[in-house]
């Protein structure tokens, strides 16, 4: 059957769903029938999914002579079904699966071609994984974690080899993951065992999508020398508007989330079909549910939440409301970031700055998530300063500036566990998987010592574990085969595949019996029985723990209760927002003003009588005196984590010229050093304060870089499997996974210093922690800067958020609202 025919089929399926191919789409069919592999990018909510799903069904027809075709549909004779996967779809969220089964069998169904669609991920039941043991479905979607479980099944190359396509979803989510780095590993053994595979990416927000391309098919391989990138050309109408409040904080602080805001969002809500509102972290999330339901009980029955530790039976259930037009509003986190179709979704309404304009973008995507439809985004500042960044993103969406994922490199603990995932099911040959892994972006530079160093690690326990036999995990038979024999070693390796290691959770359960979700270990340990808490939008109290499960029963409503919260929240800015917001805080100065900007007017003002707004010429450094100390502000507009690293190296270079203690206090915007002495600014300027050079040697000595390379270990330890995590409902406790883990680090660091897993904990530290490399471009930028040193009276309005951020750390949000106002009362004098 030519292309002709089989344009013919797709075409006149489009059409009976009242839908016109997009061009990118055609260009994607073609490609693929070409025999070529891809990366497509192209907005959310265009119809990307049927831009492969489609070829992929056209294929399995021009290569089965069984069918022929009769007013553009395909008609069947007689069917001979070769076992194992045809095709497989990997989506790195679980949630996306029945969506994109949804669109395969749709299509099947319309065409009458008798191929099987599956899913399998931790969600798929136990008796569906057994029926799928016996029979694998045509087309497969899964996860990247279950991919991995399925290459460490016996005779997984029966399984695969006759698979013709495989589509990567939401490659954007992957690229600069561990994740990713599975992704690749798994492409690796699939382009030798199904030799005509054909490798496509999908991605819907990236910013350097060639190089994402060659992550995703390999370095100067024969997949990436055949392959195209095809970029949708559709111009995606996205309206951003502020919530701006009519009297503006001359004062802005942290804490309080922007429910000062809760009116306005109220009559967003009544205004749409559906809002979604978006906050970055979930204990926002349950406050904000919380808020709006005490403020508005007309929304009782209309309103839900979303997030990932809510019960999955209530998120899918969620999830179906809306599109059945049954909510309307839910509160979210990224949960619902990604490619679900919600065609009834509104509007979207953005809590606090999201940090990086990707993440903004395809948020704002989940409304008018069909194709010519206009997205709308509401941005509600959590503080004055945050008007800024939305002025920012408005500016980033009108220009399409998206920011790169950066892949990782040289992630040995992922390695270990892929090569123990093949030494679990059939066993490999070192020479041929080599090979192989060589060929992968993220190994592209790894050495014969490397190899042979991590093989020595599988296999004997490395140098320092040589004399511990459960170290030494994979065995070589007489042909040179490296296997687990081990039944218990095989079983704890597939409990543990993956690369999302988080704190330990607990499942909250009724005492009456009932499943409501998982909160972190760290949170539950703070209450006692008979606390109360809220979770899941329900206020609970605690009865008892048993067995990592937390008993809970109904509380009192007029109980006092605390909102659930996780570590590890807080979103920092992307390295492209930070330079946006940059540019937007220089316009200030012009009359070049957007409406964020000439509402935040009466605190530019206030900050210019106190001190300046800077220009993109000048660097701008704050010092005055509370009944704290003396305090010292630095605005480089960088983002936490910078900051973090930042506060660090100064502090330590200036304690090299004074004999001097500091707090120290961060955020997006700047940072604090708080001291009981004055710093003498001048002579710390005279000594190079911002100097690139021995800024690593600096950042060693200033930060406690060997105990932050020791929590990241903790990590690469439970990946590599040097650590077991435990039995599902029996988890290993994070106190004495976190004991475990520092042990081997110890014993790496004192009698193996060359360990790769060790170094590989510093590397991480430096280069995704610290972001070393975006710390040394900032003390370029402030080089060639002109510095402003204002001697100020009293704080001014851009170092609020600092030091109410450093406030919130020590005090309760009663204390520190208390506190707040005090201080606003006194500056304001």
């Amino acid at each position: 059957m030519d292309r002709e025919q089989l344009f013919t089929i797709a075409s006149n399926w489009f059409e009976s769903q009242g839908w016109k191919p997009f061009p990118f789409q055609t260009q994607t069919w073609t490609a693929f029938l070409q025999g070529k592999n891809g990366l497509l990018n192209a907005p959310t909510g265009s119809g990307k999914t049927y831009a492969l799903w489609l070829p992929i069904i056209l294929n399995y027809i021009k290569e089965n002579p069984n069918y022929k075709t009769t007013r553009g549909k395909a008609e069947r004779s007689v069917a001979k079904h070769n076992n194992g996967i045809k095709a497989i779809w990997i989506t790195p969220l679980r949630s996306l699966s029945v969506e994109i089964k949804q669109a395969a069998e749709r299509v099947l169904t319309d065409l009458d071609i008798p191929m099987t669609v599956g899913i399998r991920s931790g969600d798929t039941s136990a008796a569906e994984r057994a029926k799928q043991k016996g029979k694998m479905p045509d087309l497969l979607i899964t996860t990247p974690e279950s991919l991995q479980l399925l290459l460490a099944s016996k005779g997984y190359a029966n399984t695969f080899k006759n698979c013709s396509s495989i589509v990567i979803d939401e490659w954007h989510e992957l690229l600069g993951t561990k994740r990713g780095v599975q992704v690749e590993l798994a492409l690796s053994r699939l382009k030798t065992i199904a030799k005509n595979i054909r490798i496509w990416g999908i991605s819907a927000t990236i910013g350097n999508l060639q190089q994402a391309q060659e992550v995703l098919l390999g370095v100067d391989s024969e997949s990436y020398n055949n392959s195209v990138l095809i970029k949708a050309v559709i111009h995606k109408k996205i309206k951003v508007i502020s919530i701006i409040p009519e009297k503006m904080d001359t004062y802005p602080w942290r804490g309080h989330m922007g429910l000062h805001l809760i009116d306005e969002v109220a009559k967003i809500i009544k205004a749409s079909k559906t809002t979604l509102i978006f906050t970055n972290v979930r204990s926002a999330c349950e406050i904000w549910y919380q808020r709006l339901l005490e403020k508005y009980p007309e929304f009782a029955g209309e309103m839900a939440m979303h997030h990932g530790s809510i019960d999955r039976e209530t998120r899918l259930w969620v999830e179906n409301a809306i599109r059945n037009e049954e909510l309307k509003v839910v509160v979210c986190t990224s949960s619902l970031d990604l490619g679900v179709d919600f065609a009834p979704v509104e509007s979207i309404i953005q809590v606090g700055g999201p940090k990086g304009v990707a993440r903004f973008m395809q948020r704002a995507g989940r409304s008018g998530h069909q194709p010519g439809k206009e997205s709308v985004i509401y941005f509600l500042a959590t503080h004055a300063i945050e008007l800024i960044e939305a002025s920012a993103l408005k500016k980033a969406v009108e220009n399409s500036v998206i920011e790169d994922r950066v892949p990782y490199l040289n992630s040995w603990d992922v390695l270990v566990q892929y090569l123990n995932t093949l030494a679990v099911s059939d066993g490999f040959y070192p020479k041929e998987i080599f090979k192989e892994i060589q060929g992968t972006f993220s190994y592209q530079t790894i050495t014969p010592e490397n190899w042979n160093w991590i093989l020595n690690f599988i296999t004997q326990g490395s140098q320092s574990l040589y004399a511990y036999d459960e170290f030494k995990k994979v065995e070589i038979d007489e042909n040179g085969c490296y296997k687990i024999n081990s039944r218990m070693i095989a079983m704890h390796h597939r409990m543990q595949i993956g690369t999302i290691v988080g704190d330990a959770v607990m499942n909250v359960k009724f005492l009456s019996g009932g499943y409501i979700g998982t909160i972190e270990e760290w949170f539950i340990s703070k209450l006692k029985p008979g606390d109360t808490f809220i979770f899941a939008g329900k206020k609970l109290e605690l009865f008892k723990i048993r067995n990592m499960q937390v008993l809970v029963k109904k509380a009192s409503p007029k109980k006092e209760s605390k909102i659930a919260s996780w570590m590890g929240g807080r979103l920092a800015l992307s390295s492209q927002m930070s330079e946006l917001l940059r540019q937007e805080l220089y316009r200030a100065n012009t009359d070049n003003l957007s409406p964020e900007l000439k509402a935040l007017q009466p605190l530019f003002q206030r900050q210019r009588k106190e001190s300046i707004v800077p220009s993109s010429d000048e660097f701008l450094i704050e010092t005055f005196k509370t009944r704290e100390g003396f305090h010292a502000i630095f605005y480089p507009f960088e983002g936490r984590f910078v900051h973090e690293a930042l506060a660090s190296l100064l502090a330590f270079r200036i304690s090299l010229l004074q004999s001097i203690t500091f707090s120290l206090a961060y955020n997006d915007y700047g940072f604090e050093l708080l001291s009981d002495q004055e710093i003498d600014i001048e002579a710390v300027l005279d000594n190079n304060l911002f100097s690139t050079e021995y800024v690593h040697h600096d950042l060693q000595k200033s930060l406690n870089s060997t105990e932050m390379a020791r929590r990241k270990f903790r990590d690469i330890a439970v990946i590599s499997g040097l650590v077991f995590t435990g039995f599902p409902g029996k988890m290993v406790k994070t106190k004495h996974l976190q004991s475990g883990s520092q042990l081997l680090f110890e014993v790496f660091r004192d009698f193996e210093p060359d360990n790769l897993l060790l170094h590989q904990a510093y590397r991480e530290t430096f280069e995704h922690q610290l972001e070393e490399g975006r710390l040394i471009l900032a003390l370029e930028r402030i080089a060639n800067q002109k510095i402003i040193w204002k001697q100020c009276l009293k704080p001014t309005p851009f170092s609020f958020p600092i030091i109410t951020d450093r406030l919130r750390e020590k005090l309760s949000s009663e204390t520190l609202a208390e506190r707040i106002q005090k201080m606003t009362a006194s500056y304001m004098k």
